[in-house]
């Protein structure tokens, strides 16, 4: 028996079928998603519960906002610090005094957690005033280094120019 070699031989190159290959990737697709099935959200019950009655402990007294107002003389500097009707003489007695109002409780439902205060200062005082008062009035480092948080709810008034 002779074997032949043919020069074309070598040169045979073999071709992928892709027709055959994405029909069956169709035909898995369409499976899968005839098959199927939502399932309800585990653990979602739909139970009605009963309100909770009130807590016969002390009632939780709601803050008004506390209004802060910040004069400038002409140059842009402080010339004064009221909080309601109060005249202040500077950001240690208005420290002092947010101190006394809110108390030093730490919580989610501590008075400073609740309280709200909106500042109004002057078109043209300068920032670094507005941001000594927000500084006292949010809190301090005690002596033992830690941050003792006050009122964290901050407003601020629109501006007013020329006045």
């Amino acid at each position: 028996m002779k074997i032949r070699k043919s020069a074309a031989s070598g040169n045979d190159k073999v071709e992928m079928q892709m027709t055959p290959m994405i029909d069956v990737v169709f035909q898995l697709l369409t499976f899968f998603v005839m098959s199927f099935k939502i399932v309800s959200q585990e653990g979602d019950f739909n139970i009605k519960m009963p309100i909770a009655a009130a807590s016969s402990s002390e009632q939780q007294v709601e803050l008004p906002p506390i209004k802060l107002r910040l004069a400038a003389d002409a140059q842009g500097n402080l010339s004064g610090i009221s909080m309601g009707e109060r005249q202040l003489r500077n950001y240690r007695d208005l420290h002092t005094e947010i101190l006394n109002l809110v108390g030093t409780d730490t919580g989610p439902n501590s008075m400073a957690a609740q309280a709200e205060c909106e500042i109004d200062a002057d078109y043209n005082l300068h920032y670094e005033n507005v941001v000594d008062a927000i500084t006292a009035i949010s809190g301090h480092v005690d002596a033992s280094g830690h941050v003792v948080k006050l009122i964290e709810k901050l407003k601020f008034a629109p501006p007013k120019q020329g006045g």
